[in-house]
């Protein structure tokens, strides 16, 4: 009976990381630049001492969904969204270089260029940081940043820099915990000129609702079928225990 137990239990659980996978990606439905996590589940034997005789349920994220959103004319000057397989690089956490599709940038009052996740914006030389106080910038097609300085002739632009934007694809790159994409160990990514960047305007989000919102339910009706499982081996539990007071 542990056997049945053992299933239906483990089974619960990884239902509902699948539910809490799905949710995520329902929740940044319209999240600038978000790319959707694929759900996986499959049975993994158990081992250690004895026989190997149980298996239980394992929910992965064999993946995301690297497909382009859709692509939204802003007007605003330091919106950009990129070509399909470009990506912007930015600093993570510790300082090292990873990848992003979020494309809502600002200037900080230092001067640093970041996204709205507060990522700072790597260029050729490393982080970028522009000349404040500026009147206007604007990114051309190959990455360059133009500015206009305070006071400077309204015709004047100043290219300052240039966005380190790579070229990846899903069997280069794989998305952390922390939402930025990084090499696949084996793996390099590095500029190209197939790469555009287009001003003045975002990716957004590629996650299909409808989806996600189906997949949801079937996770919640495939957890509420593993807890009628613990729920029946618990009954047939006490009726074997009635048949042993009998004997």
């Amino acid at each position: 009976m542990d056997k049945m137990v053992y299933i239906a239990a483990s089974g619960a659980k990884q239902s509902l990381q699948g539910l809490a996978l799905k949710a995520n990606n329902l929740a940044n439905a319209n999240t600038t630049g978000f790319k959707a996590d694929f759900a996986q589940a499959r049975s993994m034997q158990a081992f250690g001492e004895g026989l190997p005789t149980r298996v239980f349920s394992m929910q992965e994220r064999p993946g995301s969904n690297m497909t382009s959103g859709g692509i939204i004319e802003t007007g605003r000057d330091l919106d950009i969204a990129m070509s399909d397989n470009a990506w912007l690089a930015v600093q993570d956490d510790s300082g090292n270089e990873a990848y992003t599709k979020v494309g809502t940038l600002n200037i900080t009052a230092q001067g640093m260029l970041v996204t709205s996740h507060g990522r700072q914006v790597i260029g050729e030389g490393g982080p970028v940081i522009l000349p404040v106080p500026i009147e206007k910038i604007g990114f051309s097609e190959d990455g360059a940043i133009q500015v206009r300085p305070q006071g400077a002739p309204a015709n004047f632009l100043e290219e300052v820099d240039t966005l380190r934007v790579v070229e990846g694809n899903s069997r280069q790159l794989e998305k952390g915990n922390d939402g930025l994409f990084r090499p696949v160990p084996g793996q390099t990514v590095d500029t190209s000129a197939n790469v555009k960047v287009l001003s003045g305007a975002l990716e957004m989000s590629n996650v299909n609702p409808v989806h996600e919102m189906v997949d949801m339910i079937n996770h919640q009706r495939q957890f509420e079928l593993q807890v009628k499982l613990m729920k029946t081996a618990e009954e047939i539990d006490e009726r074997q225990d009635q048949l042993m007071r009998i004997v």
